[in-house]
């Protein structure tokens, strides 16, 4: 009975991925006919080795009628003279020194809130200091707004992995957007359950921004881009996805202890900050896709033998196949779908790791840990 439920699963998942495949939006450089002044704005805390080149790349778009602002965060490695010296006399550009974290507050959140007091810009794109914006790029953003009337855009950069700990974690993320959440649902249903968002490159017009609260509304929240999200259609406006295409791109990581402390820091609140929920995710993807290995390399002696080999290898094909799409569609080695039992386990890993303290940049991730 549990192999016709995983199958079940399974199937369902390749479902959402295959119609995600065809209906995601893609970016694509633009020169948009709508130019609304728009302001990009980088929280950046010690981040002097990557912002300098961010900096420089956004200042090089041609879109009309941009500002780049970026708060240092109390940054201890010159971070902020990083992006100075990037930007030069470029008007453009302002660099601000960021307050002192207030009680209540997550780093980034009050970061972020600090920047949007800053911004003139009537469009309000927020973006981390990792990532990599190609020409045209911003531009491309607008026009997507434009185009599907969106009120708040979400654009999943195309994740840049290495390391083995970065290439079998970091993936995973767009199996989650891929597989489990249909993008049409997201844009089109007004419910906030159908909300997803990555805050490496979050879009408002300025007055949905303010409508929700802004960032002081979801000011201790771990993953406040989703609770923003879901603010947004709780006001009945449109929230879409895109995906970056190449155009944009992040390396969020550079090794294994980085992806687990990353990762850690948000997997807990990923799961409404419930442990319970977090360990019925983690059997889920266990009996999904590491018990069919499991059951292919011992089912001959296991009691359950009838239908080996033919159910375990059925299953394991549909799991590799839901797990390389997600990654062909995202521009992700398609080839370490096959590794995704060893993702399960690095996965648990994270999950035991986050329900203890996580720091993160020298600070204590607070998580308010469901009852």
């Amino acid at each position: 009975m549990i192999w016709i439920v995983a199958g079940f699963i399974l199937l369902v998942l390749s479902g959402v991925a295959v119609l995600n495949a065809i209906t995601f939006p893609r970016m694509r450089a633009a020169s948009p006919a709508w130019t609304p002044t728009v302001s990009v704005l980088i929280p950046a805390r010690d981040e002097a080795a990557v912002i300098g080149e961010t900096v420089r790349r956004l200042l090089e778009q041609e879109y009309p009628a941009f500002e780049v602002i970026v708060l240092d965060d109390e940054s201890a490695d010159g971070t902020g003279r990083a992006a100075r010296t990037a930007g030069g006399v470029d008007e453009r550009l302002k660099v601000i020194e960021g307050k002192p974290l207030p009680t209540g507050w997550g780093g980034k959140n009050w970061a972020c809130q600090q920047l949007a007091e800053t911004a003139r810009g009537d469009v309000l794109l927020f973006t981390d200091a990792d990532v990599r914006w190609e020409p045209g790029s911003l531009g491309g953003v607008i026009a997507l707004m434009a185009e599907y009337k969106a009120d708040m855009l979400t654009v999943w950069p195309t994740q840049h992995t290495v390391t083995w700990g970065e290439r079998l974690v970091v993936p995973l993320m767009a199996l989650a957007v891929v597989a489990y959440l249909p993008e049409l649902a997201v844009r089109l249903f007004p419910w906030p359950v159908f909300a997803a968002a990555n805050g490496q490159c979050l879009v408002f017009r300025r007055d949905v921004y303010e409508a929700v609260g802004q960032h002081a509304a979801v000011r201790l929240n771990v993953v406040e881009d989703i609770a923003l999200g879901q603010a947004v259609k709780r006001r009945g406006a449109r929230l879409v996805m895109a995906d970056g295409n190449g155009l944009i791109g992040c390396r969020m990581y550079s090794s294994w202890p980085e992806v687990r402390e990353g990762f850690a820091k948000n997997i807990l609140a990923g799961h409404a900050n419930s442990p319970a929920f977090l360990a019925v995710s983690t059997l889920f993807h266990w009996s999904v896709f590491v018990a069919p290995w499991i059951w292919l390399a011992l089912g001959w002696a296991l009691p359950f033998a009838a239908g080996w080999p033919v159910v375990p290898l059925a299953l394991i094909g549909l799991g590799v196949f839901v797990r390389g799409l997600s990654a062909a569609v995202t521009r992700q080695r398609v080839i370490d779908a096959v590794l995704m039992p060893v993702s399960v386990v690095l996965m648990t890993i994270i999950a035991v790791r986050s329900l203890g303290p996580v720091e993160w940049k020298g600070r204590r991730v607070q998580h308010k840990v469901a009852s």
